[in-house]
């Protein structure tokens, strides 16, 4: 790519940007606080084109409030670069002066893409890809605010009645839907094991003979009624009903995100390697955009995943490798979760964890290096078009 004439550095703002244009010289140009508006913004790009047509925007976020100026920008075909803020923030101590403004941190933005050539630019991302980030994002959401729940449930059925506390384990529906019905030991115990065993039938839940029976013999261990029982019931049912409208929402959105995933045309290559369902390969999609131009090799890839090793060697200590500060957790959550699973279902997978233990290596080590190869299987068979099949090697390189 040729080099610019001039560059944008962007400060990124919920409600204001500020956009400071430099030129090869480090001169400033413009300096403007703009309202995170589309006249505004289109105003201000009109502006910087007018000094110079040849320019690189920066920017230090590439998501949330920068998404109108991202896409202004990708509608009037300008390039941009992007920082993250991390780097940013160690650039700016470099910089004369301790005070920190947006004025400052726009001028370092655009200082530091006037300098640097290893900077990443940034790629409109396929429709499918934007929306899969949209839906697993709102999924983690969602599982969060049930985990929360489940302990908040957990809590106050401790204050009523222990033992069931301790019995039931909530992390599956039966229990759960349980608890909508019954909440005290002498409720339970004037139902009867029958009886509750018919009503969790009737409602569909798996075991429920076993958990009637669990239940009903918790009951018969406490006899006292604890002060605040009434109230805390009603507590324990409103908590519970609150965690299956989590779990209907759940499942509501992972049809959305399996029917969505289903229409990208990578979805069967990327589905085909063992492990990677329809949810990590959503997952997948919507961490990397769906462009693995945008990554160039394998290796940085692997390197974004966080599964590619960093060296941290000075003198004499060498051969120091650590896993890298900056790489996406999503990601790297994919490349564990798919390579875990690939573990029951995948011989080769199997095959290679099994080396790498018998190497020395603890389980999570083991299955880090399983995880990198996999990057380079997954990456081959995105860039030929071709599904996984037996004979591939996990261990071969792409």
């Amino acid at each position: 790519m040729a080099v610019p004439q001039i560059w944008a550095g962007m400060d990124i703002g919920k409600e204001h940007h500020h956009c400071v244009a430099i030129n090869e010289r480090g001169e400033r140009l413009l300096s403007r606080r703009v309202l995170n508006d589309e006249s505004a913004l289109l105003e201000l790009i009109r502006d910087v084109l007018d000094i110079d047509r040849d320019v690189l925007w920066a920017i230090d976020i590439n998501h949330g409030a920068a998404a109108l100026v991202i896409g202004l920008l990708l509608n009037h075909d300008q390039p941009m670069a992007y920082l993250t803020g991390r780097a940013v923030h160690h650039a700016s101590g470099t910089y004369r002066g301790e005070g920190k403004t947006d004025a400052k941190d726009a001028f370092v933005i655009a200082d530091q893409a006037r300098m640097r050539r290893d900077l990443g630019q940034l790629r409109p991302g396929d429709e499918i890809a934007i929306d899969l980030r949209i839906l697993t994002a709102r999924r983690t959401d969602l599982v969060a605010d049930r985990t929360r729940q489940i302990n908040r449930l957990r809590a106050q059925l401790l204050e009523i009645f222990p033992a069931l506390e301790r019995s039931l384990d909530m992390t599956n529906k039966g229990p759960v839907i349980f608890l909508t019905g019954y909440q005290t030991p002498a409720a339970i115990r004037r139902a009867g094991a029958k009886r509750i065993e018919t009503w969790l039938r009737n409602r569909k839940v798996r075991g429920a003979a076993s958990l009637a029976k669990t239940v009903v013999e918790t009951a018969e261990a406490q006899y006292t009624a604890l002060p605040g029982e009434k109230l805390g019931a009603a507590m324990v049912l409103r908590l519970a009903k609150g965690v299956m409208a989590l779990d209907e929402e759940i499942s509501e959105l992972d049809a959305l995100v399996e029917a969505r995933f289903r229409e990208h045309p990578q979805a069967e290559v990327i589905r085909s390697l063992p492990g990677m369902g329809n949810l990590l390969g959503a997952e997948f999609l919507a961490a990397t955009g769906g462009d693995m131009d945008a990554f160039g090799s394998a290796d940085r890839l692997a390197g974004y995943g966080g599964v590619a090793p960093a060296p941290r060697d000075s003198g004499r200590v060498s051969g120091n490798l650590h896993r890298p500060r900056r790489y996406h957790r999503g990601l790297l959550r994919v490349f564990y979760l798919s390579a875990m699973a690939s573990l029951k279902s995948c011989p080769a997978s199997r095959t290679f964890y099994d080396r790498k233990r018998a190497e020395g290596k603890g389980h999570k080590q083991a299955l880090i290096a399983l995880a990198r190869r996999r990057v380079n299987v997954l990456w081959a068979m995105i860039r030929d078009g071709q599904c996984y099949h037996g004979s591939l090697p996990v261990t071969a390189a792409a």
